[in-house]
């Protein structure tokens, strides 16, 4: 079994390529966990399954999307986004990084 590196991480900002649009990372899949139906139906461009996957939280919507790193890129904007969510998973914003909430269980 190989481990991929992902290149982005939970709580950076990225922008997405094909898309145009602003997001902020939840998760991320070391490869795709989705079915191969939905594969299919949303991954138009046919991005690689083994590759890094991620969980975004969508600017100005209140979506959440799954995408495949070959689609994303650094976010350049360097301002917050606005999503419902984000006060639920982070506890701040700082230098460009949402901070991820602690939780015990």
């Amino acid at each position: 079994m190989t481990i991929n590196s992902a290149s982005f991480n939970i709580g950076q900002i990225i922008h997405h390529r094909n898309f145009n649009y602003r997001g902020v990372i939840v998760d991320v899949d070391p490869q795709f966990e989705g079915t191969d139906e939905w594969y299919e139906e949303n991954a138009n461009s046919h991005p690689p399954k083994d590759a890094p996957w991620y969980h975004v939280l969508v600017d100005d919507e209140n979506i959440v999307t799954y995408v495949a790193e070959k689609n994303l890129e650094i976010d350049e904007e360097g301002v917050p986004i606005e999503h419902p969510m984000v006060q639920e998973i982070f506890s701040g914003y700082k230098e460009g990084k949402y901070n991820l909430k602690m939780t015990i269980n």
